[in-house]
């Protein structure tokens, strides 16, 4: 009230308040709240590092050491380590079925080469042989195509039978028949699967 004389009371809580104001009160952080834009500065962080060009060597290094690791893996059938479009059974059983029988596509590179250079040899000393040579290589690319085409026919019944009728092919088969169309010592991850044998 306006003019009215404080008390010895009115005093003491006045000290109180004061003294709550100056001491955490237990159970508190101990400390005072920081402002908002004490806060804020505190949490940014550089958008470039401060050294970019260290940064992009480690950066580059870092993407190397992983590829290299995939390589490995597939080189030694660690599935687990290989990059992620050669993971899983299912990808796994697609190769060991390509593996595991003969592919006319497996030949297809070094047949091509050879053909290729019997037509253009023998395009000025007998036409007729190289058109013959040609005719040959295209007759043999329609049966390395046939051929795939029977691989996916028999690949994705057996998948069907093995992982269940529900099981998403999108993508099997263009990676079987790059497969087969791979000599065998090149293929990666590498053939452990014999030929003759159908994996189970």
């Amino acid at each position: 009230m306006p003019g009215r004389e404080k008390t010895p009371a009115d005093a003491a809580d006045v000290t109180a308040a004061a003294t709550s104001d100056e001491q955490p009160q237990a159970g508190g952080k101990g400390r005072p709240t920081p402002k908002r834009k004490d806060a804020e500065a505190a949490n940014k962080r550089p958008l470039v590092p401060a050294d970019r060009k260290q940064a992009g060597k480690a950066s580059k290094s870092a993407a190397r050491e992983a590829r290299n690791s995939e390589y490995r893996a597939m080189q030694t059938g660690d599935i687990n380590n290989m990059p992620p479009a050669h993971r899983g059974p299912v990808r796994t059983f697609v190769r060991d079925w390509v593996d595991g029988r003969f592919n006319l596509g497996e030949f297809f590179l070094p047949v091509a080469a050879v053909f290729l250079v019997l037509q253009i040899t023998l395009a000025s000393a007998s036409p007729n042989l190289a058109a013959l040579a040609m005719l040959v290589l295209y007759v043999y690319v329609i049966a390395a195509l046939v051929d795939a085409y029977i691989l996916w026919r028999g690949l994705r019944k057996a998948l069907r039978a093995k992982f269940g009728e529900n099981q998403p092919l999108k993508g099997l088969a263009l990676y079987a028949i790059m497969r087969a169309f791979q000599l065998r010592p090149t293929r990666l991850p590498k053939a452990r699967n014999k030929r003759g044998v159908k994996p189970v």
